[in-house]
């Protein structure tokens, strides 16, 4: 495991730091520190390393060098921890309390992060039926006259009139058994509707006027039929959707792709609905990419029995990835980042704290994976007013952990 260089400017940094009397103080009262790194010295009678000098009548306030006050007393001198590692900063009960210090342990655990991605909702096109008859005819009635509408299996759409499937009828009442059979085969190759099919078999007569009726339960998205209007083979007259369940199609982003599969879980929520949580699982990957905005889709189906949902409506999703197995983790917080390096405060106890350099993986759900640095039951810390209170503290101390050994 690597310790962080320059131990004796950490030390000096941190205690200095920590040792304010109150959090947002800029100044020390009463402080004469050149911006210089600190002393090497020892004591000569003892050969203890001196960490700083302290204030006799004001703690708070200390040097890197020996000097006096303003009542012409020397500053004490502060040791070094004895036994402990380079770079160990010892701090009081009252000050850990002072400052807010809390502490985690290292764990092992299975880890997966969390994929956040935006989407709409669509309608499920495996549920999707077109109305597009096989012969022609005219509309001479329209009993669903609008886009929206709701029909269920079996009630009529329209009543129209074919010659083409009338003179296919009037055949049949003066055939003999073979021909007859003849004749609804030529209506079912048709798809005429099964009502005429089934009342000419039992009633063996013409019908100049029949209905057209919904195949299956659903919702009206478009309308093209007309009252009065000719339709020839092949037109489209209507288009219902069963939205009783939906597709909701997602933007991940093209880094986050390895970890989904198909089968995984997601819950989504709706601005229309705040607070109220919809749980689906994902049905397909789509196999490409989106060269504009580097996001691939992903189809979740929905189920939708109370018909809230409405297409197009914008959905925030959230998905639980391939999870990480057996990985060392510790609370994000407790990871300071200069941007060049990570650092954490490994507690050693009593009282004292040793700055470590570490090598972090995967964050999901406040943990971070620990790479290198650490190892499984060391204790971290994790808040402290000092890191809370004032950034400019918290980036001078980084800055003596990572250019200390420069100078």
């Amino acid at each position: 495991m690597k310790t962080i260089r320059n131990t004796g400017f950490i030390a000096t940094a941190i205690m200095m730091l920590m040792a304010q009397p109150a959090a947002g103080m800029e100044k020390m009262a009463g402080m004469n520190m050149p911006a210089s790194a600190p002393t090497k010295a020892a004591d000569k009678s003892s050969g203890k390393k001196i960490l700083y000098y302290r204030d006799p009548m004001n703690p708070s306030v200390t040097s890197p060098k020996p000097m006096k006050d303003g009542m012409g007393m020397d500053y004490v001198p502060v040791y070094a921890t004895a036994g402990a590692a380079p770079g160990t900063v010892a701090l009081s009960a009252e000050r850990i309390q002072q400052l807010g210090v809390q502490t985690a342990t290292a764990v092992r655990r299975n880890l997966a992060r969390a994929i956040r991605a935006v989407g709409t909702v669509q309608p499920d096109e495996t549920r999707e039926v077109v109305i597009s008859p096989r012969f022609s005819g005219w509309i001479e009635k329209l009993d669903v006259d609008a886009t929206g509408m709701t029909v269920k299996k079996g009630e009529p759409l329209f009543t129209f009139y074919s010659p083409e499937l009338t003179h296919i009828e009037a055949e049949y009442p003066f055939s003999g058994s073979g021909h007859a059979n003849g004749t609804i085969e030529k209506l079912q190759s048709l798809a005429a509707p099964e009502a005429e099919i089934a009342r000419l078999r039992h009633k063996h007569t013409v019908s100049t006027h029949m209905i057209f009726t919904a195949p299956t339960d659903g919702t009206v998205l478009k309308k093209m039929a007309v009252e009065g209007m000719k339709f020839s083979p092949g037109m489209t007259l209507y288009n219902i959707t069963d939205l009783s369940q939906v597709w909701v199609i997602a933007e991940v982003y093209e880094q986050d792709l390895s970890g989904l599969a198909v089968g995984q879980s997601a819950q989504i929520t709706f601005t229309a609905y705040p607070g109220k949580i919809f749980k689906g699982k994902i049905s397909f990957i789509y196999p490409d990419i989106n060269p504009k905005t580097r996001t691939a889709r992903v189809r979740i189906a929905l189920p939708n029995p109370d018909n809230l949902l409405k297409l197009d409506m914008y959905a925030t999703v959230e998905i639980s990835g391939t999870p990480e197995k057996d990985v060392l983790t510790v609370p994000a917080s407790a990871v300071i980042d200069s941007g060049t390096q990570k650092t954490v405060l490994l507690a050693l106890g009593g009282g004292r704290f040793l700055p470590r350099e570490v090598t972090t993986g995967l964050r999901a759900h406040g943990q971070v994976v620990i790479l290198s640095g650490l190892k499984a039951g060391d204790r971290v810390v994790t808040a402290a007013n000092f890191l809370i209170d004032s950034e400019s503290n918290l980036r001078s101390a980084l800055q003596g952990f990572t250019e200390g050994g420069k100078k």
